[in-house]
């Protein structure tokens, strides 16, 4: 990879778990629990290779509309993998951060994000943001109100930082896995000038290689930002 092409930031729509069990005639389940394994795996590489900040968007506001048994599974799994990886990403002076609406979320799934985000608080390594029960809307929504409740006008800048990811660079490169062609609704403001990268393959199978693939990618294009 070129020197200096290397994203700051990496954000990630983790999509194809459902899929990718279908294919294999395995319940959503099984297709939501080699998604955790896979993001945990991701996560890692990405901060192996340098980059300072990953964003996953585990869980929309939409996704909350999904059956509840299938929200359960989600859950559970939620329950058993972030205490563990916690400590993990300490380890690692990794910190974890999570963004999103914590009001649609159980009440002790809350209080295992919060406990997770406290072991990992002053990670100096990078920073690793989940996005669950998140929405780019939303977002955008509970800033224009923040704005409105103070009374005041503000610049893009200050807007910004009322934002759930205020304290973070924006994304220099947004991916999408599982073939879709879109961003549903992820980072919306926050993505107005990050390069692009859709890859076919479901989110389970995005393995270091097929990310490394992404980051030299990114590391060929011309980022002019509106400039000739």
């Amino acid at each position: 990879m070129g020197e200096g092409k290397l994203p700051a930031h990496v954000a990630v729509i983790m999509d194809g778990n459902g899929r990718w069990a279908k294919k294999r005639l395995l319940p959503r389940s099984a297709g939501h629990r080699a998604g955790m394994k896979r993001m945990i795996g991701l996560s890692e590489h990405i901060f192996d290779r340098g980059v300072r900040y990953c964003t996953l968007f585990a869980l929309s506001t939409e996704n909350l509309s999904r059956p509840q048994e299938e929200l359960d599974g989600l859950f559970a799994l939620l329950r058993e993998y972030f205490p563990e990886n916690a400590e993990i990403l300490r380890n690692k002076n990794i910190t974890l951060k999570v963004i999103g609406d914590r009001s649609l979320l159980p009440e002790d799934v809350v209080s295992v994000i919060e406990a997770g985000e406290r072991r990992t608080e002053g990670g100096t390594r990078g920073t690793l943001v989940l996005a669950i029960g998140y929405g780019g809307r939303q977002d955008i929504l509970a800033a224009v109100n923040r704005a409105v409740r103070e009374g005041k006008e503000v610049t893009m800048e200050q807007f910004s930082a009322m934002l759930s990811t205020g304290d973070m660079p924006a994304p220099d490169l947004l991916i999408r896995t599982g073939k879709e062609l879109r961003i549903s609704n992820f980072l919306l403001w926050q993505a107005a000038y990050s390069e692009l990268y859709f890859t076919d393959v479901l989110f389970p199978d995005f393995s270091d290689a097929e990310l490394d693939k992404a980051l030299e990618a990114f590391s060929r294009r011309d980022r002019r930002f509106g400039r000739t």
